[in-house]
């Protein structure tokens, strides 16, 4: 039973991590949804880590929503995700509990994940393959 589930649940789980991913960055970077941490405000352009993390979990979240480009985007994620980890909360305390980094490794781990299982076949990878693929089947020409 849980087999004919696979497809449509890995499908969810792509499209919702890729979501939220997306909408935290666009908080970062336009300051929608309440913006950078609840500030209202979007973080300034260029301020290292944070807008280039915000830029990376806008378009590559979206990326991964879509599933265009889905392997790049998911690994893109999963590597900002680590950084965030190792280098933001990690020097506060080893344990996620602990150092307050349990979104970055979740997200880390879920982004890994999805660049390992690849986008599956409702995303835009898979459209622009069936497409390629169909343009590269010459037609068979009837025997004269």
């Amino acid at each position: 039973m849980f087999e004919r589930l696979s497809v449509p649940v890995t499908t969810l789980f792509r499209v919702v991590v890729g979501l939220i991913f997306a909408v935290h960055g666009s908080a970062t970077v336009l300051g929608l949804f309440g913006g950078s941490r609840g500030t209202g405000e979007a973080v300034a352009v260029g301020l290292w880590p944070g807008w280039y993390a915000g830029v990376i979990q806008l378009v590559a979240g979206t990326l991964v929503v879509v599933g265009l480009a889905t392997r790049v985007a998911a690994l893109l994620c999963s590597g900002s995700m680590a950084y965030a980890y190792f280098v933001v909360h990690q020097p506060d305390a080893l344990a996620p509990v602990a150092n307050g980094g349990e979104a970055a490794a979740l997200f880390c781990w879920a982004f890994l994940l999805i660049a390992v299982l690849g986008p599956g076949p409702y995303s835009l990878d898979a459209l622009l393959t069936r497409r390629t693929r169909a343009a590269a089947t010459p037609e068979l020409q009837p025997a004269s």
